[in-house]
């Protein structure tokens, strides 16, 4: 049972990786620095850093913010994620 969470555990860390190395793209692609996506989302810049680097559970309320602020669509990631 402990392996079988820990194996769950890592999924997830996988997950959380992959979407925040796809957002740190889109933002880049964007010529957009975390400071300023940050004053545009109304966020710290410590979460877009904590995002893009896998550190934080990320909702889909943060996931639409960045969908909308970056014009990206949320299957887009999903899509990235499957790679």
């Amino acid at each position: 049972m402990n392996v079988k969470l820990k194996s769950e555990k890592s999924i997830v860390s996988e997950y959380r990786e992959s979407i925040g190395k796809t957002i740190r793209e889109f933002r880049e692609k964007k010529g957009y620095s975390q400071d300023h996506l940050a004053e545009m989302m109304n966020v710290d810049r410590s979460t877009i850093s904590k995002v893009e680097n896998g550190k934080f559970a990320i909702s889909i309320d943060y996931l639409a913010k960045f969908s909308q602020h970056l014009d990206f669509e949320i299957a887009l990631i999903k899509n990235q994620t499957e790679h």
